[in-house]
């Protein structure tokens, strides 16, 4: 006897709401709804309607990041989440801004991994006027030697320091919302959501691209990650990494694991139908919470990190290279002219 899928009359086929996507619409909260809470049965019917859209916009391409800590621990914010934070116990390396050349070696680790992006962390509140220029200058190294581009993620971010890093080469900054508005005091009391948005304004301001998201497991309902992605939509933000709650040992979140790779991968179709023509990039805590179904993640997303994060272990560059080649899917490269130093670095 063959089983049949469950079916709710009331929700619409997932092709419609691609339809719906690729039109430029937004979807209704019922429609939002409907992505995260389908029935688990019909997740093949999900990723190819939010493939559709993205192989509108991105073909089967997949841009590589890699991510580092030029400077790491030593952050007196109390996010829950953070290994770095002063409410972390975590046993993670602390240490100051790194010098030129660690960094400008990092990226070249970086080119070789097939990133397009290398992206910069400076952990703490916001950057003093020293830290500032200290990221600007090992950024203008890097941008004379390594044929990469420059994320940096500063913290709350003033538009004249925006314009400092902009100037030295960046040429985008993160900085993530992390949750809803609504949910975002339950993460955080040391700053506020609208200090959040006030950074994304001086950087927009400066002329940089912008790069947000945010972590998804945090405690937070299902109405809250639609909201961050209507939110992130309303902004037009260029790039949307979206994490998973990697609960690291020593944080207030410690032990907390209420994801699925199935939640998870509904929870990525949604950001796509919600900003169809953005970079969405399944970012922290995809090996730990997508586990064997990490690959059918690349059916939304046209983003990963490789190599790890700020203070966890990832998934190995050439791992990940072969994860891409079996899908038949093909790494996106750099637009970064081949510079002559590069050669000289190589060798």
């Amino acid at each position: 006897m063959l089983h049949e899928i469950p079916m709710n009359n009331v929700e619409p086929r997932y092709a419609e709401l691609a339809e719906k996507s690729l039109a430029g619409d937004l979807l209704s909260p019922a429609e939002m709804k409907s992505v995260i809470d389908g029935a688990d049965e019909r997740l093949p019917e999900l990723l190819e309607a939010a493939f559709r859209v993205r192989y509108h916009y991105y073909g089967k391409k997949v841009q590589i990041h890699v991510l580092m800590n030029a400077k790491s621990g030593l952050c007196p914010e109390d996010c829950g989440y953070c290994s770095q934070s002063s409410v972390s116990d975590a046993e993670i390396d602390k240490y100051p801004f790194l010098a030129k050349e660690e960094l400008v070696n990092a990226a070249v680790k970086a080119r070789e991994a097939g990133a397009m992006r290398f992206c910069l962390v400076n952990s703490g509140r916001g950057p003093t006027l020293k830290e500032t220029e200290k990221m600007a200058e090992a950024v203008a190294e890097i941008k004379s030697k390594v044929p990469i581009n420059i994320c940096a993620c500063m913290g709350l971010l003033t538009e004249s320091k925006a314009r400092i890093l902009k100037d030295a080469g960046v040429e985008r900054i993160n900085h993530n919302l992390n949750t809803s508005s609504r949910y975002h005091p339950e993460v955080v009391s040391t700053h506020t959501y609208d200090d959040r948005l006030a950074t994304l304004e001086s950087v927009k301001a400066a002329g940089l691209s912008t790069c947000c998201g945010g972590i998804i497991g945090l405690g937070e309902q299902d109405d809250d990650v639609m909201d961050l992605a209507v939110s992130l939509r309303a902004l037009d933000v260029d790039s949307i990494p979206v994490n998973f709650l990697h609960a690291i040992p020593g944080t207030p979140m410690e032990g907390r694991s209420n994801l699925t790779p199935q939640y998870c991968l509904k929870v990525l179709c949604l950001f796509r139908f919600v900003n169809p023509s953005k970079e969405i990039r399944v970012a922290g805590g995809r090996e730990v919470n997508l586990r064997s179904l990490q690959p059918l993640s690349l059916y939304p997303a046209n983003s990963i990190f490789v190599n790890g994060y700020l203070t966890t272990s990832g998934q190995a560059a050439t791992d990940a290279h072969r994860m891409i080649e079996d899908l038949g899917f093909e790494i996106e490269t750099s637009e970064e002219d081949e510079l002559p130093e590069q050669q000289s670095i190589a060798q």
